[in-house]
C-alpha cells in the first residue's frame, strides 16, 4: 500500500486564507499563507498560478529558500517574504509586476541579493517598509550605465568575434570575455563585490548578443549543443555571506542624497533599519545547520557561561565556561534576581517620540596626525622611576554626576520584556576640529553593542541615532578611528568610522555618519573577543579572538567608493583569550599591553622587526598572585586602561581591589631576560568583592578619573589626585571617592528594578558624560552637573 504525503496548500486552504471571502481563486486579491512552515517544494505552482487577481500576498514566518520557478502571478503588487531561509533573490524576477517587498530576517541574504532584488524588479519602491525610489534609479540606470561603458571598454581593448562564428567559437569567446570583465573591472564598495560581478556578467554577455545580432544571421552554424549562459542566471559560486541589515547601499555611496534610504534613526524601533547593511562571510551552508531551527532564538554564544549559574536565559556568551566554577552561589543568586521578573523599564527609547535624525552633523575637516612627541624604547627603558610619581596635572575638585537616561535599545525582536540581552562594549566617537579652529572638547555621541545589534547613541537627548542589526550575531567589541578618505580632486577628508565583531568571528566597517556599513574582514575563526585601534596610525586595528592570538591589520584609506585593502601585519599568540589592549599613550607602535585570561602579558609591536608572529616578550606580575589557591589563581585581568601617559590602572578577577601601578618603572625593571616582571605597584584601590566576572574598568585621564562597576549596578569612583598619591602607604586600600548608587529605575506597576552588573564603563574625554552598560540590556548615560 502506497501513501502520499499530504498536500500543505489545496485550493481549500487557499480559500479559507484569503481576502474577500470567495469560491473562486480567481478572485481572490489577498493571501495570508504565513506561519505554516511552508518550504519552496509545498508551494503548489500550477494551483497558485490561478490566481490571477492577487494583489497582496502574505509568506512571512515560513522557511522558504526561494520561490518556485514558473510562478505567475501577474497582478501581484505587495509580497511579505520576511523571516524565512531564502538564498535565491533571482527566482523574484518572474513577479515583476511588485511594487512592495519585505525580506528581512532571511539570514543568508546579504545586501548583494537587495541590489539584485531592486534591478531585477523595475517596479520596486518600498523595499523592508523604505522608500528606495532615488537609490534604486541609480541602481537600475546609473550605476548600469557606467559598469556598460567600461564592459564596452574591456571587449575594445582585447577581443573580437570570431571568424567563423560558431555556437562553439563564440561560446569560448563569451568565457574569456565575461571573465576579463568581472576581473579587470572595480566599482562600488568592497562589500557590493558580488552584486557587480553578476552585473558584469550580465552586461557582457547581452552586449556580446547585440554584437552577433548586427552580424549576418545565417553565419552562426550549431556545432554542438553548448549554449551560451542564460543572461539573469546567477553565478554559480555565491559570495557566503548573511544579511546584516535592511540598507540598499548604491555602490556609490557619497553624498547625503545616496543615503536617503537611511534608516529612520527613531529610538522606537529596535529592528534593523535601513542604515545599515553589515553582511557575514561565513560559510552558508555550515551556518544553516546551527541557524535554521532557530527562527527567534539566536546561536548560543561564549561569553554568557561565566554567568549563567542559575540563570534561565535563551543564550550563553563566549566567556569561557570553566568560569562557572569560580562563581559562589551567592553571587550566581544575585544574577538570577527578581529582576528577571521585570516586563518593562522606564525612560527606553521605546517610550520616546519617533524621530529620522541623522548624526550631527560634524565639519569634514579633521586633524589625522597626532601631535605628541615619539618617546623610543631606550628613553623608556632609561626613565628613573621617579617618574612614576610625575605630576598628574587634573582638577583637584571632583565631578559631581547625576542619572540622565536609563535606556533599553538592544532588545531582542523590539521587546519590552528583554533583560538577557547583555550588553557588552561601548566607546564615544572621537571629536573633531571645528571649523572656527578649535577643537570640540569631547563628544556626546556613543557607540554600544550587544546582542546582535549596535546603537549610536546621543547623550544628550537620549534618542539612538542609527541602530545596526546582524540576525545571530553576538557583539562583544568595538572601537572608533578617523581614517583618511579620497575624494574628488585628489584631496582626502578625515571620517569616523566604527568598527564592530562578536561571535561570528567578522570585523564590520561601518561609517555612521552617511548610514552605510561599507565593508567587512574574517579576522578569526572563533569570536572576536576585544578590538583596538591605533592612536598613531588610525588604519591599524587589533583584534585579540578566542583563537588565543591577537592580529594586528591595516585597513588602509578608503577611496571616494568605499573601497579598502586589507592586510594582516602581525600574529601575537596570546595562549589564552584577549580580554583587554591596552597601547603606549607616549610610544603605541613599540607595545601592546594585553590583559587575558590567565595574565597580563606584553608583547613587542614594532614592525621594523622581520617576525610576523610573536610570543610575549614578558608578562607582568601582581602581589594577588600570591593569593593563588585551589579555587583560583586571580590572573584573569578582566580590566585594564591606562590613567595617564605611565599609569596603569588594572585588576584582577575576584581581587577586591584595584591596582594602579607604573608602565615606566615596571619596564626599567626588568633585565631582558625574565619573562616574569613584578608591577611596580603606587596604590591600591578599594573595590567590590564581587566574584562576578569581566566587570571591566574606564578612565578619565584627563580629570584623573577610574571608575569601575560592580553587581548591583553601582559605580565606584576614584579621583586620583597628587595629593592622594602621596598620601598612599604600601598595604593600605584607598577608598573610592563616591560609590554612586543604582538609580532603580521604576515602570508604572511593575516596581523599581533592581541593580544589574556593570560590564562596562565610558567616558568622554572632559567627562560631560559616562555611559555604563550592564548584563540586564540597559545603558545608563550619568551626566556631569555645571560646577
Amino acid at each position: 500500500m502506497y501513501f502520499r504525503a499530504m498536500e500543505k496548500i489545496t485550493e481549500k486552504i487557499l480559500l479559507e486564507k484569503s481576502s474577500p471571502r470567495t469560491n473562486k481563486l480567481e478572485q481572490i486579491k489577498t493571501l495570508n499563507l504565513s506561519r505554516m512552515g511552508l518550504k519552496s517544494e509545498d508551494l503548489p505552482v500550477p494551483l497558485l498560478s490561478k490566481l490571477s487577481n492577487l494583489e497582496q500576498l502574505d509568506l512571512s514566518g515560513n522557511m522558504l529558500q526561494e520561490i518556485p520557478r514558473g510562478l505567475c502571478l501577474p497582478c501581484l503588487k505587495i509580497l511579505n517574504c520576511s523571516n524565512n531561509d531564502m538564498e535565491d533573490v533571482v527566482s523574484l524576477e518572474a513577479l515583476r509586476n511588485i511594487e512592495e517587498l519585505r525580506l528581512e530576517d532571511n539570514l543568508y541574504l546579504t545586501v548583494n541579493d537587495e541590489h539584485k532584488v531592486v534591478y531585477l524588479l523595475p517596479k520596486l519602491r518600498m523595499f523592508n517598509g523604505k522608500d528606495i525610489s532615488s537609490t534604486a534609479h541609480h541602481i537600475r540606470h546609473g550605476s548600469t550605465e557606467i559598469l556598460r561603458k567600461r564592459v564596452i571598454g574591456v571587449w575594445e581593448r582585447s577581443f573580437s568575434l570570431p571568424d567563423p562564428i560558431t555556437a562553439q567559437s563564440l561560446a569560448a569567446v563569451e568565457k574569456r570575455f565575461v571573465n576579463a570583465a568581472c576581473s579587470q573591472i572595480k566599482y562600488g564598495p568592497n562589500s557590493l563585490s558580488e552584486y557587480t560581478k553578476w552585473r558584469l556578467d550580465m552586461i557582457a554577455k547581452e552586449y556580446l548578443k547585440s554584437l552577433t545580432c548586427s552580424e549576418e544571421g545565417g553565419r552562426v552554424t550549431d556545432t554542438n549543443d553548448h549554449t551560451p549562459t542564460r543572461e539573469n542566471e546567477a553565478p554559480a559560486e555565491r559570495r557566503t555571506c548573511d544579511l546584516g541589515g535592511n540598507s540598499i547601499t548604491s555602490p556609490q555611496k557619497r553624498t547625503r542624497n545616496n543615503s536617503e534610504v537611511a534608516a529612520e534613526a527613531s529610538p522606537r524601533k529596535s529592528s534593523r533599519l535601513a542604515s545599515a547593511s553589515p553582511v557575514e562571510t561565513s560559510p552558508r551552508k555550515s551556518t544553516r545547520v546551527m541557524s535554521t531551527p532557530q527562527k527567534t532564538d539566536p546561536v548560543m554564544s561564549p561569553r554568557k557561561q561565566a554567568r549563567m549559574t542559575n540563570v534561565d536565559t535563551p543564550e550563553c556568551s563566549p566567556r569561557k565556561s570553566s568560569r562557572l566554577e569560580n562563581i559562589s552561589q551567592k553571587g550566581a543568586n544575585k544574577v538570577e534576581s527578581p529582576r528577571k521578573a521585570a516586563k518593562s523599564i522606564i525612560s527606553t527609547p521605546t517610550s520616546r517620540p519617533a524621530k529620522c535624525e541623522s548624526l550631527r552633523k560634524t565639519v569634514e575637516d579633521q586633524t589625522t596626525a597626532q601631535q605628541s612627541k615619539q618617546k623610543t624604547a631606550k628613553t623608556e627603558t632609561d626613565t628613573p622611576r621617579k617618574t612614576a610619581r610625575t605630576k598628574l596635572k587634573i582638577p583637584q575638585e571632583p565631578v559631581s554626576l547625576q542619572p540622565f537616561h536609563v535606556l533599553q535599545c538592544h532588545s531582542r525582536q523590539d521587546s519590552p520584556d528583554d533583560f538577557t540581552t547583555q550588553l557588552w562594549a561601548c566607546a564615544f566617537e572621537p571629536p573633531q576640529e571645528c571649523t572656527g579652529g578649535g577643537i570640540s572638547g569631547g563628544s556626546r555621541t556613543i557607540a554600544t553593542c550587544g546582542g546582535e545589534t549596535l546603537c549610536v547613541i546621543d547623550c544628550e537627548s537620549g534618542h539612538v541615532l542609527k541602530k545596526y542589526k546582524v540576525p545571530g550575531e553576538e557583539f562583544f567589541s568595538l572601537a572608533w578611528s578617523t581614517v583618511l578618505m579620497s575624494r574628488t580632486g585628489g584631496s582626502a577628508r578625515p571620517c569616523n568610522i566604527l568598527a564592530a565583531g562578536g561571535k561570528r568571528g567578522l570585523v564590520k566597517l561601518i561609517h555612521p555618519r552617511v548610514s552605510l556599513a561599507f565593508g567587512e574582514f574574517r579576522a578569526s575563526r572563533r569570536a572576536i573577543s576585544i578590538m583596538r585601534f591605533s592612536p598613531r596610525n588610525a588604519s591599524f586595528l587589533f583584534t585579540g579572538t578566542y583563537e588565543n592570538k591577537i592580529f594586528l591589520w591595516d585597513i588602509g584609506g578608503l577611496d571616494r567608493d568605499y573601497n579598502f585593502k586589507i592586510s594582516k601585519l602581525l600574529v601575537l599568540e596570546t595562549g589564552t583569550t584577549p580580554l583587554h589592549l591596552s597601547l603606549l599613550p607616549t610610544s603605541p607602535d613599540t607595545h601592546l599591553l594585553s590583559g587575558c585570561d590567565d595574565g597580563l602579558h606584553i608583547f613587542d609591536i614594532q614592525l621594523s622587526k622581520n617576525t610576523q608572529k610573536r610570543n610575549e616578550e614578558m608578562e607582568i606580575v601582581f602581589p594577588i598572585y600570591k593569593k593563588k589557591d585551589k579555587k583560583n589563581t586571580y590572573r584573569t585581568i578582566d580590566g585594564l586602561s591606562f590613567l595617564s601617559d605611565d599609569i596603569v590602572a588594572s585588576k584582577s578577577h575576584m581581587q577586591g581591589s584595584i591596582y594602579l601601578w607604573s608602565w615606566s618603572a615596571t619596564w626599567a625593571s626588568w633585565n631582558g631576560r625574565k619573562k616574569e616582571v613584578p608591577a611596580v605597584v603606587l596604590a591600591e584601590l578599594q573595590w567590590s568583592s564581587t566574584d562576578i566576572p569581566y566587570l571591566s574598568l574606564g578612565t578619565c585621564p584627563g580629570y584623573g578619573y577610574v571608575v569601575c562597576g560592580d553587581e548591583q549596578g553601582r559605580l565606584w569612583m576614584y579621583h586620583i589626585t597628587d595629593t592622594m598619591m602621596e598620601k598612599f602607604k604600601s598595604g593600605k586600600t584607598i577608598s573610592a571617592t563616591e560609590v554612586l548608587e543604582w538609580p532603580s529605575p521604576v515602570r508604572a506597576g511593575m516596581g523599581a528594578l533592581e541593580g544589574p552588573s556593570i560590564n562596562s564603563i565610558a567616558m568622554d574625554p572632559d567627562l560631560h558624560y559616562l555611559v555604563a552598560l550592564t548584563d540586564k540590556n540597559m545603558a545608563v548615560v550619568w551626566k556631569r552637573e555645571s560646577q
